[in-house]
């Protein structure tokens, strides 16, 4: 069991999805609640992402502004270390991250919403 993620361009079509990255779902959950929302964030919260958020979110992802954040069904750090040491795991992860903010503001720009949300 863990913590599953997935993002939709509305008409339900997957344009990410992730396997317990903590340090995204603590954003979006924070953003979240920001926008006055209250309760568990989780299996059946849709949030809706715009164009601002988008920015906020690449800008996040390239200033290594995504918060760690633990949780039952979290496992690891998603930006951990590898086991040389290196930052490989994290800049692959990254890399991943940004291609969807890029892939999620396409699809905002086609007209359709984009939406995430979480099971666990």
């Amino acid at each position: 069991m863990g913590l599953d993620m997935i993002a939709n361009r509305v008409a339900k079509t997957e344009i990410g999805s992730w396997r317990k990255h903590n340090r995204l779902h603590g954003w979006m959950e924070s953003r979240w609640r920001e926008q006055g929302n209250e309760g568990t964030f989780n299996s059946g919260s849709y949030f809706y992402l715009d164009l601002d958020l988008l920015n906020q979110l690449e800008k996040a992802i390239k200033n290594d502004g995504l918060p760690a954040t633990s949780g039952f069904f979290f496992g690891n750090d998603s930006y951990k270390w590898d086991e040389d040491g290196t930052t490989k795991i994290k800049d692959q992860m990254k890399k991943e991250d940004l291609k969807f903010v890029k892939t999620a503001k396409q699809a905002i720009k086609d007209g359709y919403d984009v939406e995430y949300t979480s099971w666990w």
